[in-house]
């Protein structure tokens, strides 16, 4: 009996991704439009962090924050498109345990860092709107960065913890995750120890680390809405809510969907609903990010127009010489 249970706690060292499995006749179909949506969300948040590093006229917090997003953003898409591309392309599903455990620390790292930055970009915001007068006294260069470090950090340290015990966890079998990633909830459910301990302990996390951040900028556009409501001209009313609109759009698709997944019932009925809803926060917010913030933000699409024109000189000046 003891040598049976030890090979049956040793048993999956890999899982399966079955991801869009059931789809096989556009398995080709897929795989173009996520290599498509990959190499846009690389190239526009990467456009938008060398602009906010680039030009002097967005050296400010609105921007610096900005561009922290928009890295952060190439990492989290980095995280689960590559993996889905190569199964698309080769057919293998398979990820190893270690593989899988990386997967979920750079997912869950990245999106408690998402969490933390939306709700500091959203207090940026709530200064400017409603505390115009002490913004620039308030906002300072420092203060922008410990907001910016401790979103990373804080980011880190909750999912350094919650891993850590997630490795714990034995597999006896099954091996397949009916994700097109390496999602906590299937995972656990994959567990064939007592999981009760891991899901207390994501619980008391995110309501330590993740729920004071979504408070926040609840909070932060409660008060930002009530400030624009109550100017009096339509023209003051309107300038204010656009310095917010775009940021309130990234804020909205990604915690929308993301509340949706995790309070769905977890039917069977469900499941690709669930799995579309993901992709919304997961390959979709990365994408629409630098989307939103270039098309509906003139600043940027002046930086832009500035790059573009300095590029051809410069390609017009080699071409002479």
């Amino acid at each position: 009996m003891a040598d049976r249970n030890q090979r049956n706690q040793t048993a999956v060292t890999e899982f399966i991704l079955l991801g869009f499995g059931d789809l096989p006749e556009l398995k080709i179909l897929l795989f173009l439009m996520f290599l498509v949506i990959y190499m846009a969300t690389m190239f526009g948040n990467m456009l938008i962090t060398a602009l906010v590093v680039a030009d002097q006229h967005l050296h400010s917090p609105m921007y610096f924050f900005l561009g922290n997003l928009s890295c952060l953003e190439t990492c989290y898409t980095s995280t689960i498109l590559p993996r889905m591309l190569a199964s698309l392309l080769t057919g293998d599903k398979t990820i190893s345990f270690s593989g899988c455990i990386t997967q979920l620390y750079f997912f869950c790292a990245l999106a408690a860092t998402e969490c933390c930055l939306l709700a500091v970009m959203s207090y940026d915001r709530y200064l400017a709107i409603c505390k115009p007068l002490h913004y620039s006294t308030l906002m300072n260069t420092r203060f922008c960065l410990q907001l910016t470090a401790g979103s990373w950090l804080n980011g880190c340290l909750v999912t350094d913890i919650f891993v850590l015990f997630m490795s714990q966890l034995t597999f006896c079998g099954p091996n397949e995750i009916d994700h097109f990633y390496c999602d906590l909830i299937p995972l656990i459910k994959l567990s064939c120890g007592d999981s009760h301990l891991i899901i207390l302990l994501n619980f008391i996390l995110s309501c330590i680390f993740t729920l004071p951040a979504f408070l926040l900028t609840l909070t932060s556009y409660v008060c930002i809405i009530a400030t624009i409501l109550r100017i009096p001209s339509t023209t003051g009313r309107q300038k204010a809510f656009t310095t917010c609109s775009s940021h309130l759009i990234v804020v909205t698709i990604f915690y929308g969907t993301l509340m949706i997944v995790y309070m769905l019932p977890k039917h069977e009925t469900l499941r690709d609903l669930n799995k579309v809803l993901s992709l919304c926060y997961t390959v979709l917010t990365p994408l629409v990010n630098p989307l939103i913030y270039s098309l509906r933000n003139r600043e940027v699409k002046e930086a832009l127009s500035k790059a573009v024109s300095k590029y051809v000189a410069f390609k017009k000046t080699c071409r002479e010489s």
